[in-house]
């Protein structure tokens, strides 16, 4: 209904759809950028943020990827704005619930597969199959005049071989172990990392200015889209070079204070994992977490989480992600599984989040890093069925802009 009542607004439009675990929005980020600096007017649609050309909003809408009527309005925007090219990103929960139908997609882009939303999918192979769907789909849609239907492939995930195993008109795979399209040389630093994009006839350096090798998958991806669509390397370059950090995905808050502080959208085991392994290896001092888990969801993971947290942080501090209408305490517990510390020796239950980060940074001194993770850009808290505002990102910048004094909870 949502799409015959704006009249299928994309079916003049290039279609990616970009869906996986992790690496979504910044993917899907990065492809806007490179369309945007080769001329195409771009239309981006992702967690965090919605893009009509040069304007830019926030997704306060707490989906990925919205439900059909708010979708379909926001694509007859972008229609009547004349966008050539959609940049969409692309739920499991989406494509099960078929929101996009009605979207005919031209390139699927496939980033990664790890344990997520396990309490709807159930296994892991279902949630494989769901992320499938954008992939099964591309070969029976309606073609567009002069394009054709394209799969992009992370070939160093485990689970490419079923990406790969959809027929589609060309099957463009990447990577940086393995893949025709590869990052090569990856030099690491605590701004970005710098790297080679090699495809079978040409390479160029790339200077990231986000750190994370997860960022440079991401980036490769986008490069990747690019050339299947005959964007030359050196606008690939250029585009890649000017990327800012999304918001919420390893934003650096930088205050004049002299440790790094640090607010991502981690919220899995393996996310946890990336991000806190990176700045282990970056960080001189104390690495120093604040985290939760979502309520309602997946229960699973949540000792998991505690378990990278241990391995590899110095100081723990477990709040309040958004519980829903879970118990805030019994989700602590279940994290608290996995962290073999007594409560007081590097690790506190502090629930308020907002006084979990005050917490953190007062902890904080030179050489050390603060990571807050799990919410990102997200500007509200969920409890119960009430939506508090509440901003990661704004909390650390208001108690880093004013001295601290904080008594540190015993056990």
């Amino acid at each position: 209904m949502a799409a015959l009542y704006y009249g299928f607004p994309t079916k003049d439009m290039v279609v990616i759809a970009v869906t996986g675990t992790k690496g979504k929005t910044t993917t899907c980020n990065m492809i806007h950028q490179i369309f945007s600096e080769a001329g195409k007017r771009t239309g981006l649609l992702t967690t965090v943020n919605f893009k009509i050309g040069d304007r830019e909003e926030a997704n306060l809408a707490n989906k990925s990827t919205l439900s059909p009527f708010v979708l379909n309005r926001k694509l007859k925007e972008m229609r009547d704005a004349r966008c050539e090219v959609l940049v969409l990103e692309v739920t499991s929960h989406a494509l099960i619930q078929n929101r996009i139908w009605g979207i005919n997609v031209d390139t699927a882009v496939f980033t990664n597969l790890t344990q997520d939303h396990l309490d709807y999918h159930e296994t892991m192979e279902e949630y494989m199959k769901a992320k499938g769907k954008l992939f099964a789909r591309l070969n029976t849609s309606d073609r567009k005049p002069g394009l054709g239907k394209v799969a992009v492939v992370n070939m160093d995930d485990p689970a490419h071989d079923y990406f790969c195993s959809f027929p589609v008109d060309q099957l463009f795979e990447y990577g940086i172990l393995k893949g025709t399209y590869v990052g090569r040389n990856l030099e690491s630093h605590p701004a970005g990392t710098d790297f080679l994009f090699r495809i079978p006839n040409g390479e160029v350096p790339v200077k990231l200015q986000i750190p994370g090798r997860m960022n440079v998958y991401n980036a490769i991806a986008a490069a990747t889209v690019a050339t299947a669509h005959k964007i030359n390397l050196q606008t690939i370059q250029t585009a890649l070079d000017k990327m800012k950090p999304v918001a919420g995905r390893i934003e650096v808050i930088q205050e004049g204070q002299p440790f790094t502080a640090v607010v991502d959208y981690a919220h899995t085991e393996d996310s946890l994992d990336q991000i806190l392994g990176m700045f282990r290896e970056l960080t001189q001092g104390k690495l120093i977490l604040v985290f939760g888990a979502t309520g309602d969801r997946d229960t699973t993971k949540r000792p998991k989480m505690g378990a990278v947290a241990h391995k590899y942080c110095d100081l723990i501090i477990v709040t309040d992600d958004d519980p829903y209408t879970e118990d805030s305490k019994r989700i602590a517990a279940m994290i608290k599984e996995g962290i073999p510390r007594e409560e007081g020796n590097g690790f506190w239950q502090v629930l308020d989040r907002r006084e979990a980060i005050r917490l953190a940074l007062s902890l904080a001194h030179a050489g050390d890093t603060v990571v807050v993770a799990g919410k990102g850009a997200e500007e509200f808290q969920i409890v119960g069925r009430q939506r508090i505002p509440h901003d990661d990102r704004k909390v650390v910048r208001e108690f880093l802009s004013r001295p601290m004094d904080i008594e540190v909870p015993l056990a």
